[in-house]
């Protein structure tokens, strides 16, 4: 067994059995919402947009991507209180 050794801006995928390198770590509070879209954007300096939807989120993932390039970042939040959240905005919607 292969021993990992995790840097700040390395995360090992169990699933792919790679390392991922992290353009940058962006707080979700950081990033614009578009609720259209259901989507959060933050911009990428090859001058595009990373991008991540409500419903990746939801399912966990904290990886934003950049469509224009191969740069990645990582979304920091809370998963339980980003479910939390979304799900009281929802209520609030249908009140």
């Amino acid at each position: 067994f292969q021993h990992y050794y995790i840097t700040n801006n390395l995360r090992f995928n169990a699933k792919c059995r790679i390392m991922t390198t992290f353009h940058d770590e962006i707080e979700i509070e950081d990033m614009d919402y578009d609720e259209d879209e259901e989507v959060y954007y933050y911009p990428c300096p090859c001058g595009d947009l990373f991008s991540i939807s409500k419903e990746e989120l939801e399912n966990g993932e904290e990886i934003a991507k950049c469509p224009s390039c191969s740069l990645m970042i990582k979304v920091i939040y809370d998963h339980d209180d980003y479910l939390k959240s979304t799900a009281r905005t929802a209520v609030q919607q249908t009140s």
